[in-house]
């Protein structure tokens, strides 16, 4: 329980940190995507299962604030999220190159299926013009603060992690 309970206060703050505080300080309208952190960082720290329910959570409080339709952003964010928990197996907790590659794929992913599905199939097709003005600067912005934002979510499953297994020890 008390995992959940800090899982959706960092869902939660992430989410008003990106829709309030990193919307003052975007450059050129641009702002890191902190759910994709915080979906990508459990993906590979906690597995598929865990990733896909985060990446659901956070894709769904988008579609709901920000969202055309409901469920889109959802399950993008679910892919990604289970996507990322193929890696758990890989992941070395010291280690910050594999979460730096895959929180980059991860967001260029999400970028490309926004192309996808909000605008080339509305017909509008300056993919040239997207990737240098929106994906791209959104992608060094987000691993600039993934820097920072990894080693916290890093922290603070690594004691969740300390106190479950504690709390499984009491009771054998």
């Amino acid at each position: 329980m008390r995992r959940k309970i800090t899982v959706f206060l960092i869902i939660a703050i992430c989410f008003l940190l990106q829709s309030t505080l990193f919307q003052i300080w975007s450059f050129a309208s641009i702002s890191p995507n902190l759910l994709i952190v915080v979906t990508s960082s459990f993906g590979f720290m906690r597995g598929r299962r865990e990733g896909m329910w985060i990446g659901f959570f956070c894709g769904l409080l988008l579609d709901i604030f920000f969202g055309e339709a409901i469920g889109l952003y959802a399950l993008i964010y679910m892919y990604i999220g289970y996507l990322n928990g193929m890696f758990r197996k890989r992941f070395f907790p010291e280690e910050i190159k594999l979460p730096l590659i895959l929180i980059s794929a991860s967001d260029l992913a999400y970028n490309l299926l926004c192309y996808l599905l909000f605008f080339f199939l509305r017909r509008r097709f300056q993919f040239g013009y997207y990737f240098l003005h929106i994906i791209l600067p959104e992608l060094v912005y987000t691993i600039l603060v993934t820097v920072f934002l990894y080693y916290i979510i890093l922290k603070v499953n690594q004691k969740l992690e300390v106190i479950e297994r504690r709390s499984a020890g009491k009771f054998v």
